[in-house]
């Protein structure tokens, strides 16, 4: 059946590392992923089944919530726990409402230097793989916006402080980054040290399903139907314009803003389309029930 999973991925797998025990799991090979997780993190992992492939470039996954592990005291090449120490300052005694002004100064829209092991390509390469061959990294800043850092608990230890807090942001925006820039700030330097994605555009860990549970039950988190009305706005249609958008033809516009779903009369996904010139356009075209066939539109 075609669809969405929502995985909540466990630490130490990799995207593709889920997307593999899927196949596995759903006995299928056509399975992807949208909003790639970095190894150490848990969480919201996206992932689209056979014909639910065909939604994942098109899902607004463009704000992300997390809760996450801040360790003041220790600066780090990566700016999480895998990377090696480059220094730092007793942090211990570090003062709450120092921490708290610097949380703050790093909400709203802000300029953002993503990690050197990001992903973010360099002349073609990733950046993290020029890291990895000895060259030394420094990646622009970039606007990003952290609409909420908020801190949750504060312990201290000996030398640092850890700080569990709620993240919430656009995409391309790096919780490590803030992380090393709160420490920086502090001037006692900070990494990550865990990371938990709660939600990723509309898909919260509600949504969720361990690879546990998939092992025991195999299934979908929602099915295409229930997915496209999840994560788009919806238009209901009659059954001549069902037929119309089934065959690639275009509808009249329905003066929606963005990607939008198109439903008939029986309650199924016919496919998503956009208004532009004049008409209500296809992106994607799903196959009506019982016929198996999805096609790209113009």
């Amino acid at each position: 059946m075609p669809g969405l999973v929502i995985v909540d991925k466990p630490a130490g797998f990799t995207s593709h590392d889920v997307v593999a025990r899927l196949r596995r799991i759903l006995r299928t090979r056509k399975v992807g992923h949208a909003g790639t997780l970095d190894p150490m993190a848990t969480g919201v992992l996206v992932c689209g089944v056979d014909r639910g492939t065909k939604l994942l470039g098109h899902l607004a996954l463009d704000t992300k919530a997390y809760t996450a592990t801040i360790r003041l005291g220790v600066a780090t090449t990566t700016d999480d726990a895998e990377g090696e120490p480059t220094g730092g300052a007793d942090a211990a005694a570090v003062d709450e409402a120092a921490v708290r002004a610097g949380m703050a100064a790093l909400t709203g829209a802000i300029e953002q230097r993503p990690s050197s092991v990001s992903a973010i390509k360099v002349d073609g390469r990733r950046a993290y793989a020029r890291v990895r061959a000895g060259e030394d990294v420094v990646l622009p800043a970039r606007p990003v916006t952290v609409s909420e850092f908020t801190l949750d608990a504060l312990r201290r230890g000996p030398g640092v402080t850890d700080l569990d807090v709620t993240v919430s942001c656009s995409s391309g925006t790096y919780v490590r980054a803030l992380a090393r820039d709160l420490g920086a700030g502090l001037g006692v330097g900070g990494h990550l040290t865990a990371l938990r994605r709660t939600r990723v555009g509309p898909f919260t860990l509600e949504h969720a399903r361990t690879l546990e549970d998939l092992e025991a039950d195999p299934g979908l988190s929602l099915g295409l139907d229930d997915a496209v009305a999840v994560a788009f706005p919806r238009r209901d249609v009659d059954e001549a314009a069902a037929a119309d958008l089934s065959h690639g033809r275009p509808l009249p516009p329905a003066g929606l803003t963005g990607t939008y779903g198109v439903f008939a009369p029986d309650g199924h996904a016919v496919g998503l389309v956009a208004d532009r010139d004049g008409s209500a356009r296809p992106v994607v075209v799903l196959a009506p029930a019982g016929s198996g066939a999805a096609t790209a539109g113009p």
